[in-house]
């Protein structure tokens, strides 16, 4: 797989302090790494029981605690932080992908707990995301979501011709459920990208619908553009944990059973995850960023 040039969003400033600086070299240098992105359903720093390293990595736009997966070339960000402390709106996205790309990370696998808006979408069960729809492209700040903020050497229009999300790697999550006896939804699922920190109305639950959203969340879609802006493949999986639907004879969550099936839901994506984090995985990235003059 090609690596990605960064040096037009990475300066001399990012450089982590001189103790550190032989050990990233070397793993953007060593065999290819596979990273995850993980939701609010993941408090704690572990996967299956094992423990995970924490490092730093600094970045542009911030420091990162990044926490390597033991005996793989594998790494995971807790979007919220561990234990949990940053709310949607304030998860420093363009920082997490940035120490993603600095470590050399080839694909990247992003999860949420999701709001489901079609009726026909099972709870509980792990979904790939198939697209993405978020009209503005924004981050929840309200700044661009990119990482082209002012003019810089390099900068591009990102050209989707595959789509957010890489199908080989897609193909790569279905074959390690069935590998793990995991159930999966056979359909991809259309993800809706809904700012928060607060949930949404009756009638924006009927808006997002009827655009074509089929599930929902306050996060992942920024992490997925920016990803591809650095030329990075993505897969998106997701659990729906509750029923978002305008009509309410429909809003058909069991709050009985809500807490054990999120539990269930929750085992089932860890150990997708963590196979994930150990399975020998390529892409060829299927975009293009467009820039003048190339």
């Amino acid at each position: 797989m090609a690596r990605r040039s960064l040096d037009f969003w990475l300066t001399s400033e990012d450089l982590p302090a001189p103790e550190n600086r032989v050990t990233l070299i070397a793993l953007k240098e060593s065999i290819v790494s596979i990273a995850a992105i993980l939701g609010s359903s993941f408090e704690t720093a572990e996967l299956l029981g094992a423990s995970l390293e924490e490092q730093e990595v600094e970045t542009r736009w911030g420091s990162v605690r990044v926490y390597k997966v033991p005996d793989a070339q594998a790494f995971v960000v807790f979007r919220h932080g561990v234990p949990h402390r940053h709310l949607p709106h304030q998860v420093n996205t363009r920082a997490h992908i940035a120490a993603l790309a600095r470590l050399g990370v080839e694909a990247l696998l992003v999860t949420s707990s999701v709001g489901v808006l079609d009726a026909a979408v099972p709870l509980f069960v792990p979904l790939i995301l198939g697209d993405l729809l978020m009209p503005d492209n924004r981050l929840p700040s309200g700044e661009v979501c990119t990482f082209f903020s002012e003019s810089t050497a390099g900068q591009g229009h990102l050209v989707f011709d595959e789509g957010p999300f890489n199908h080989a790697l897609s193909s790569t999550m279905r074959r390690l459920a069935r590998r793990a006896g995991t159930p999966i939804a056979e359909a991809e699922v259309v993800f809706g990208y809904v700012p928060g920190p607060r949930t949404k109305t009756r009638a924006e639950n009927a808006y997002w619908a009827r655009m074509g959203a089929q599930v929902n969340s306050m996060s992942l879609g920024p992490e997925v553009i920016l990803a591809n802006e650095v030329e990075l493949p993505v897969v998106g999986l997701v659990v729906g944990h509750k029923y978002s639907l305008p009509e309410p004879s429909l809003q058909r969550t069991d709050q009985d059973t809500l807490g054990a099936s999120l539990r269930s839901a929750r085992q089932a994506l860890e150990e997708l995850v963590w196979r994930w984090l150990h399975a020998p995985t390529e892409a060829v990235f299927g975009n293009h960023l467009y820039r003048f003059g190339s």
